[in-house]
């Protein structure tokens, strides 16, 4: 069988935006922003820097029509908008094609918080949604997600369920 790419699942991801006035596909931005977190760049404006300073290449990559990229605003609008839950939910949909059974890896477990996504700025004590990963170090892949709410849930809860979810045996867990 054929795996899918990460693209083909982002692609199910439900668009929140209204459609008229949009120019680019939800899943195009995503994988922007994908790919510009994993290159260090964190934020809407550092993410319109990433885009900026890789345009040919994510137009020629990404057949992305009319040369248009997507400016940092519409990227702010796509982090302010979308269902998080969908997201973590299609990432560990696409991760799952690969066999992560192999005995003796290490993993990184580690938690970032996402602070596009803060609701209450007045509060001292905020509301924002962190993303507990899994790295692979043998693999240098990211094994899968978990997004959770400051105010509702511990992110040892969530390290938990991750692990649970990803049902590895066999290996060694590192919290970074």
């Amino acid at each position: 069988m054929m795996e899918k790419s990460l693209i083909d699942y982002l692609k199910l991801i439900p668009d929140p935006r209204d459609p008229h006035g949009c120019r680019h596909p939800l899943w195009l931005i995503l994988i922007i922003i994908i790919m510009g977190m994993m290159s260090g760049y964190w934020g809407y404006r550092q993410l319109g820097r990433f885009v900026e300073r890789h345009r040919r290449e994510l137009i020629t990559r990404l057949k992305i029509p009319k040369a248009r990229v997507p400016y940092y605003s519409t990227i702010r609008q796509v982090m302010l908008q979308l269902d998080y839950q969908e997201l973590q939910n299609v990432f560990n949909q696409w991760s799952k094609q690969y066999d992560f059974s192999s005995s003796s890896e290490w993993i990184s477990i580690d938690g970032k918080s996402l602070k596009n996504t803060v609701t209450n700025y007045d509060n001292p004590k905020q509301n924002f949604i962190n993303c507990v990963s899994a790295f692979s170090h043998q693999r240098k892949i990211v094994l899968g997600v978990k997004m959770m709410e400051t105010k509702t849930e511990s992110e040892i809860y969530v390290v938990r369920d991750l692990i649970e979810l990803l049902d590895l045996t066999g290996v060694v867990f590192l919290k970074g």
